[in-house]
């Protein structure tokens, strides 16, 4: 196979000369103070599971507007035509598998916060397409921009959309307005013009996609009549586009976003089951509507959407990828931010433990199972996001180690970016990583013998796992009670997850941990008031967990007796129930809005749980500023 795409390189090689495309940006504009959004706009998802960010507030417009942002340009038309794909490029394009084109896609990145910007509520649906591109503080896309990102070494660019901003769709008019469809075809011709491959979805799009989930059958049907009608259009509109175009059938929404209520008030419907269900049916309508437009279509690329775009998710045997009518023409689209209080938000600063890199290599190889079946991986978001100075410790290691994972197994990562990492101003990555994805490109890995490359990366993954340090961790035989915390702005937290973490919490926190030797009082505390805030900003998760409960004290039950925020004693408001999510750790939530139905195997002190037990028996409006959290319970042998 490295042989024949050696044959495509100096194809590709022959068109870029072709173009004469320049690397750099004309009227450079360094732009150093102006703000740049790092990540989307969006709420994130359940803190105990490791998954990607989900999506956006109800008002986006209102937390995302731009303090200084530049004013876009006066024209958005590209600084040179659509250059033709030769007749040859375009059979060999045709003719590669999803293994093989994969591999062509090399690195990608994200055109982040921009064409998936909502801003609808503000401007409506017949803006100027600058209104809603910039709406959440990025400037408008040049072809200098994009020449730009393929010069730092990405192969692939990925534009999230939201097509609903040009869209009456809760008129029952479906058409997206030709001004939007133009201006995305624009963006698509930069990078076909700059020799890359190019993604499109639809991205959260304002929370439609929980019209899937209604409890109303009409509302459910006409969810997925606008979305066949979405992709008809988007279809026929760049169907003639270059093999180099892959359609992608969502973001994160294919699965428990089914059920939000951002757009649709009697969301929520859906049993995790039937979100499954759900989004395997999503996925194959858009397969079917993409290939009855004919032309390229009929046997274009697709990037088929995982449940949750989670890993762990989407491995799931629930989740089935669709039938096609051409062979090995399919992609899996997931996301990586693992974990998500290190990656994503500001909580935690520090990565690099043995087990932290046992978890990245553990994760990333469940995808084999896709690639072994001839599936394509394409990694649609992941990175270790910032703001401004905001780098994490270790951030450098990671994303080496991440990207070995990729090399290994032969997936396409695409680099989650709101003009941090890559500045659109300057038309360059940040100086720290000047030349560090140039390396991981198609044509200078293409250089080495496949064999080669794999055996460096596993090498490298085995060097750098042995080297880590061991993380602070509970043995066989012991049990410790904590405070899993995560705030209400993400910006502090503590031991999220059903693995006992210590080392993942905020600095300045100081955590008070229990040693369970079986039935007794015990009392957990966390103080957030050494923490550079001086205390947690209300809360979107919390919950007492027991690292080995479930092994060492079987069957037994946490009866909250205390809970004390400040000093205070807060009153419960319905009945905490005793569960396990993973056989090993027992928790008890406090506060988990993600749990919407009480689990099989929770148990209280009267026995299993039932419908007058709640996972919220805190009310989320108790815990304002926190200083302090105390919580005292019984553990009790049932």
């Amino acid at each position: 196979m490295r042989k024949s795409m050696k044959k495509l390189a100096a194809l590709l090689l022959s068109a870029t000369l072709c173009t004469g495309l320049f690397a750099g940006c004309a009227g450079e504009n360094t732009a150093d103070n102006t703000p740049t959004p790092t990540t989307k706009t969006e709420q994130p998802a359940d803190p105990t599971a490791t998954m990607a960010p989900t999506e956006a507030p109800a008002d986006p417009t209102a937390a995302t507007e731009p303090t200084a942002a530049p004013e876009p340009t006066a024209t958005t038309a590209p600084t040179e035509a659509p250059v033709p794909e030769t007749d040859a490029l375009s059979t060999y394009l045709k003719d590669l598998n999803a293994i093989e084109v994969t591999e062509l896609m090399g690195n990608g990145i994200n055109l982040g916060n921009t064409m998936e910007a909502y801003g609808r509520a503000t401007y409506g649906v017949g803006a100027d397409t600058s209104k809603y591109e910039t709406t959440w503080g990025q400037p408008v896309t040049t072809q200098e921009m994009v020449n730009g990102m393929k010069a730092a070494g990405f192969d692939t660019l990925r534009v999230p959309v939201a097509w609903t901003n040009a869209m009456n769709y809760e008129d029952g008019d479906y058409t997206i307005n030709q001004s939007y469809l133009d201006r995305v075809g624009e963006i698509i011709d930069y990078a076909i013009n700059a020799d890359m491959f190019v993604i499109v979805n639809d991205h959260w799009d304002g929370g439609w996609w929980g019209m899937f989930g209604s409890a109303t059958e009409v509302t459910r049907n006409a969810a997925m009549d606008m979305y066949i009608e979405m992709w008809t259009q988007i279809a026929e509109e760049y169907g003639d586009r270059s093999y180099k175009l892959i359609f992608e059938s969502g973001n994160e929404e294919l699965g428990n976003r089914l059920n939000d209520k951002d757009v649709c008030a009697d969301s929520g419907s859906l049993s995790e089951d039937e979100c499954y269900a759900t989004a395997n049916k999503i996925n194959q309508a858009f397969v079917d509507t993409i290939r009855s437009t004919g032309g390229n279509n009929a046997d274009r690329f697709l990037l088929i959407a995982g449940i949750n775009t989670n890993i762990a998710n989407t491995c799931d045997a629930r989740f089935q990828m669709p039938t096609d009518t051409v062979e090995d023409k399919l992609l899996l689209s997931v996301h990586y931010y693992d974990p998500s209080n290190y990656c994503i938000f500001t909580s935690v600063e520090d990565w690099g433990t043995k087990q932290e890199y046992q978890y990245m290599n553990d994760t990333l190889a469940m995808l084999k199972q896709f690639t072994e079946q001839g599936v394509g991986v394409v990694i649609g978001e992941w990175g270790v996001l910032f703001e401004g100075d905001g780098v994490k410790n270790n951030r450098t290691a990671y994303m080496e180690n991440y990207l070995d994972n990729c090399d290994l197994y032969g997936y396409c990562p695409v680099l989650w970016d709101c003009n941090n990492l890559y500045n659109r101003y300057n038309c360059a990555v940040i100086d720290e990583y000047k030349d560090f994805f140039t390396v991981r490109t198609y044509e200078a890995q293409s250089a080495t013998p496949k064999a080669d490359l794999q055996a460096k990366a596993q090498a490298d993954i085995a060097a750098a796992t042995e080297a880590a340090p061991e993380a602070e961790a509970l043995a066989a035989d012991e049990a410790v009670a904590w405070i899993m915390y995560t705030s209400s702005d993400w910006g502090t937290s503590y031991s999220v997850g059903d693995i006992y973490t210590p080392g993942s919490a905020t600095a300045g926190l100081v955590a008070t941990d229990v040693p369970v030797t079986g039935e007794g009082s015990y009392t957990v505390a966390l103080d957030f008031t050494g923490t550079a805030g001086g205390y947690a900003n209300g809360v979107t998760f919390c919950a007492v967990g027991i690292g080995n409960g479930e092994v060492l004290f079987p069957g037994y039950v946490m009866n909250i007796t205390s809970v004390k925020i400040n000093g205070e004693e807060v009153k419960m408001n319905g009945l905490a129930f005793t569960t396990s999510d993973d056989g090993t750790c027992t928790r008890v939530n406090l506060y988990n809005s993600w749990v919407t139905a009480i689990p099989e195997e929770g148990r209280t002190m009267m026995g299993k749980a039932n419908s007058y037990c709640t996972p919220c028996p805190i009310d989320q409006a108790a815990f304002g500023e926190v200083k302090t959290i105390e919580v005292t319970f019984n553990y009790v042998k049932k």
